[in-house]
């Protein structure tokens, strides 16, 4: 995972949005579509973006894939934010 990877999926608000319900709780797509009015197949992309800059994981659960927030890459976020803001 780079950081220009990870501010680039930030940089949306459906995915900013997908991250904070997934804060609460671990959700399938299907929970995740939802919550909003765009198409499954939209929700599916940004589960791709999120998961390739590293900010979500996936574990298949029987016929269904449970996403949950991957935090030591906002971690990873913040040590850096933390230490450019010292120089």
């Amino acid at each position: 995972m780079s950081l220009s990877t990870a501010f680039k999926a930030l940089n949306d608000t459906t995915r900013r949005e997908i991250l904070e319900l997934l804060r609460k709780n671990d959700m399938t797509a299907g929970e995740i579509v939802n919550n909003f009015n765009i198409s499954g197949p939209s929700i599916s992309h940004h589960l791709d973006l999120l998961k390739r800059a590293g900010l979500i994981e996936s574990v298949k659960e029987g016929q269904y894939v449970k996403y949950s927030l991957n935090t030591t890459v906002l971690d990873d976020i913040m040590k850096w934010m933390i230490e450019l803001n010292k120089k």
